[in-house]
């Protein structure tokens, strides 16, 4: 049985996809993903070519939800300062003072993160895991909520370096946009900017309501069975059939997170098949190699394995 304040916030998350939707044509499922991420207390990888409204869905969500919105631009010169910060002496205090960077912000979205080389792309590691970032000796906490959007070039793309394992698996999430269908590229092209009807967006949450409805996942029940459920699907990840390593613990409880948000963003107060199986690909393939002669990219296997794998 669904909660009572459920029901309101099932209608108002609804409405924040309805309107990221006026904007980010014929991406319903992606928007949902991104903020179930955000309701997980997650980050979200993007991974597409240039050009199909990675940059436009960040700042589309940050608005919808009144928060502070930073984008970094990654390329081969970024230094980890250019991101955190530096300290700069002042004449007039006499003495260093620090001015933070655009990590320091609720959404940050790090454009074509890579582009940038391993230094500056580690600079965001202890941002992701520990909300802080550490300079000078000095820990910074960073404000609340924060999110990492961070974009990906295709890795045949010239001038890209590949994320480490270690990054990858700091996403929650990693999905792609695609190409629009005939009938939403339509409405793009007949639309009008989109950076300027983004600009026009009105707040549907506020920053203490989104910090309400992430405590609110947690609440989300996860039943005896649904466990067993998700503890095959781990154990299917490690038995060496379908890719060469298995998922880890800690990704296993990423999971099982995000498909709390999913089931919400539903309007239920528990978690059904369904939701694991729908977030799956997005929640684990990133951090999956499939086996040699598996013949399918990392998501394909997942649904496969997915298929092959019985509900208890």
């Amino acid at each position: 049985m669904v909660l009572r304040m459920d029901a309101s916030l099932t209608r108002q998350l609804s409405r924040l996809a309805d309107q990221i939707s006026t904007i980010v044509v014929g991406k319903r499922p992606q928007i949902e993903d991104c903020i179930a991420c955000l309701l997980a207390a997650g980050h979200l990888l993007i991974e597409d070519v240039p050009g199909v409204g990675k940059t436009t869905l960040a700042h589309a969500l940050a608005v919808s939800l009144g928060l502070d919105f930073r984008r970094v631009q990654f390329t081969a010169d970024l230094m980890p300062s250019d991101l955190i910060g530096v300290s700069v002496f002042e004449r007039a205090k006499d003495s260093f003072v620090f001015h933070p960077g655009p990590v320091f912000a609720q959404v940050l979205l790090a454009d074509e993160i890579n582009r940038a080389g391993p230094k500056s792309q580690s600079a965001l590691l202890e941002a992701m895991e520990e909300q802080q970032v550490s300079v000078e000796n000095e820990t910074r906490p960073l404000p609340k909520p924060f999110f990492v959007i961070a974009t990906q070039n295709p890795s045949d793309q010239l001038g890209t370096y590949p994320l480490p394992e270690s990054q990858l698996d700091r996403f929650l999430l990693r999905i792609t946009l695609g190409y629009p269908d005939r009938a939403a590229e339509r409405e793009l092209l007949a639309g009008g900017d989109r950076r300027h009807a983004t600009a026009l967006l009105k707040p549907i949450m506020t920053p203490q309501e989104l910090m309400a409805a992430q405590q609110q996942v947690l609440a989300v029940r996860a039943a005896p069975p649904l466990l067993d459920y998700l503890q095959a699907l781990i154990a299917a990840t490690r038995s060496g059939a379908w890719f060469t390593q298995g998922l880890s613990p800690r990704a296993g409880i990423a999971a099982l997170r995000v498909a709390k948000a999913r089931a919400l963003l539903g309007g239920r107060d528990y978690v059904a098949p369904d939701d694991l199986q729908a977030i799956l690909p997005q929640a684990i393939a990133h951090r999956l190699v499939p086996v040699a002669g598996a013949g399918r990219g990392p998501v394909e296997q997942v649904r496969a394995m997915v298929e092959a794998t019985p509900i208890p």
